[in-house]
């Protein structure tokens, strides 16, 4: 691995720990501050919608003044917005910052850009996929340090202790170098991605499955906690589970085609939603949250597909087009997924697990799977 590739690493690791303290609790905490189902739903869906709007212009000004800067602005503003949410006192102030914190995803786009040009000898996926591991180490450890404090200090603890892990992966990401920009040869542009029919096609493959594999996700938490009784620091383990999959998912699908990751993922989620239908118990929800873990996965593995269908020049465009799409789906699903939590509880998780399925075979037989030389046109 290079120097900044470490870096990289190091900083993800840190805000893994700090995210993963709270990022399982949101639903839960703003059922605290008066939240009903319907509301989580649509205020879920409002933070899709602020991190759907963000990807595309980053992607494109990477391209045009570099990643680094970028890079360096989206964990300014999440390190602002995450303690908007610690010191917020009301449902709106913390909802403003949980908005807030969603716009700042767009550092996605920059951040595999940049990933994909300190790679080194790396393949785009080893690359991708080692990064997002060390991020989900940290991972591991914060949901159960997030259990821990918000039962013993109450959820809002979680926030301000998870800031202050932001603040040391702001520093830790100073330290990274500036890359040069890359250019096409303007006698022979690349084929604008519009028209890029591969590219195009995948865009709708990956539409379809984030929406499929996020559908009975987001309430999940609300449904152990309200309807099966598990209690915060049982939902925290579940979420320290969550992210030792994550770890273990990126190293092991990593080593392989990104494409055959991006079919598994979509299997593990379909197994999590089954077990979640059918289960009752601990002993079915460890294996569930172990299994969920593909679903993060799956986008790293996006992005090392986009990477052999476009130019290097269009990369952070590409690569923010692409997190614009994956993200659509968390804008859809949520409001869905409460309204349907409203009448039934239960019924997310046989209705999405039909959905994953469907969505599965379509994928295996649209998914591009081959180089064109118009992808590579330069």
């Amino acid at each position: 691995m290079t120097s900044d590739l470490w870096f990289m690493g190091f900083t993800l690791f840190t805000w893994g720990l700090g995210e993963g303290m709270f990022f399982f609790f949101n639903p839960l905490y703003l059922q605290q501050l008066g939240a009903n189902p319907v509301m989580i739903g649509g205020v879920l869906g409002g933070v899709g919608i602020a991190m759907a709007v963000a990807h595309t212009p980053a992607g494109y000004l990477a391209d045009r003044f570099g990643r680094r800067r970028l890079l360096w602005i989206g964990w300014g503003g999440a390190l602002v917005s995450g303690w908007l949410m610690a010191l917020a006192s009301s449902l709106t102030v913390f909802v403003m910052g949980m908005i807030a914190y969603g716009l700042t995803a767009f550092v996605m786009s920059p951040l595999n850009s940049y990933v994909t040009g300190a790679r080194g000898k790396l393949t785009p996926a080893r690359a991708m996929t080692l990064v997002s591991a060390m991020y989900n180490t940290g991972a591991i450890i914060g949901p159960l340090a997030g259990g821990w404090i918000g039962n013993t200090y109450g959820l809002k603890t979680t926030y301000f202790a998870a800031s202050c892990l932001f603040t040391i992966s702001m520093l830790i990401i100073l330290f990274i170098k500036r890359q040069p920009l890359e250019h096409h040869d303007p006698d022979a542009p690349p084929v604008n991605l519009l028209k890029n029919r591969r590219y195009i096609q995948f865009m709708g493959i990956v539409m379809l499955v984030m929406f499929a594999t996020y559908l009975p996700q987001p309430l999940t938490q609300n449904f152990l906690q309200n309807e099966r009784g598990l209690a915060l620091q049982q939902i925290g383990q579940l979420g320290s589970i969550n992210s030792f999959g994550l770890v273990v998912f990126n190293l092991v699908l990593g080593q392989f085609d990104a494409r055959a990751g991006f079919y598994f993922g979509q299997v593990s989620v379909a197994l999590f939603t089954f077990f979640l239908w059918r289960g009752t118990g601990m002993e079915w929800y460890m294996p569930a949250y172990f299994l969920v873990s593909g679903y993060r996965v799956i986008r790293p593995l996006i992005a090392a597909q986009v990477r052999d269908l476009i130019h290097g020049s269009q990369m952070g465009l590409a690569y923010g087009i692409t997190e614009t799409i994956s993200t659509i789906p968390a804008i859809i699903a949520p409001p869905i997924a409460g309204l349907l939590y409203a009448q039934d509880p239960l019924s997310i998780f046989p209705i999405s697990l039909v959905l994953i399925v469907v969505v599965l075979f379509v994928s295996i037989l649209f998914t591009p799977k081959h180089l064109t030389e118009e992808s590579h046109a330069s």
